[in-house]
């Protein structure tokens, strides 16, 4: 009985961030949960946040921005109190931008922009996709680019030295002073008429040699001879 009044009433446990005045007050409500307080402090930083917040307090504070996944992680969140604050509407307001458009149950009031002075006053939600155009994109991009970059690479570079090995491969080499069965030395003589005619004086075996003129043309040739320069030649 005793154990159930006192958390009736509350408990209170203190979370004191450094060089902050104002320390936020932890509340454990036993029906409505985890209740987190930080409204009208000095806080410039988010302190640590369990999980199983149920609501959450942190108007008219000193936060200017909230880090990408806060909200994401407290999935036990049914309300929240965010308005008052001075928050400088960059490329990293879009977070929360996107978190508020998609839980505007949850939040009590709108919370608004401080600066710069072109979107001061104007709700968070209410920033076009176009305030945010200039804006990088999110790293995991930049990690699934640089990912499929190296997977290229290391296949090109897998290319290359298999068709380097593959040419080791497939070339010939031919030793010079071994003497190859399909090549004869008289195969690399040159085939020109004075040649072939030397070669005759030595071989006149050599059935590659051609006859140098054609018998069946040589009765013409002397009966020439005979009729312009009157040489005789008899044969033997």
């Amino acid at each position: 009985m005793i154990f159930s009044l006192i958390f009736g009433i509350f408990l209170v446990t203190t979370i004191t961030p450094l060089g902050l005045p104002h320390p936020c007050r932890c509340i454990v409500h036993p029906k409505e949960g985890l209740i987190v307080n930080c409204s009208s402090s000095e806080l410039i930083s988010f302190p640590y946040l369990p999980r199983d917040i149920t609501e959450l307090h942190l108007s008219n504070t000193s936060l200017s921005t909230v880090p990408p996944g806060l909200f994401d992680k407290l999935v036990g969140l049914k309300q929240l109190y965010i308005a008052g604050n001075p928050f400088h509407c960059d490329c990293r307001i879009q977070y929360l931008r996107n978190w508020l458009l998609k839980n505007r149950d949850i939040v009590a009031k709108e919370p608004t922009c401080a600066s710069p002075g072109a979107v001061s006053q104007r709700a968070i939600s209410e920033l076009s996709e176009e305030f945010f155009s200039s804006c990088s994109k999110p790293s995991c991009t930049n990690g699934v680019y640089l990912v499929m970059t190296g997977t290229m690479l290391l296949c090109v570079i897998a290319l290359l030295a298999y068709t380097l090995r593959l040419a080791k491969e497939s070339t010939i080499s031919y030793n010079i002073d071994e003497r190859h069965a399909l090549f004869e030395a008289h195969s690399l003589r040159s085939q020109k008429p004075k040649h072939r005619r030397k070669w005759s004086l030595l071989n006149k075996q050599d059935p590659l040699e051609r006859p140098l003129l054609n018998m069946e043309l040589l009765p013409q040739v002397l009966d020439t001879l005979h009729k312009k320069h009157n040489i005789k030649i008899k044969g033997t």
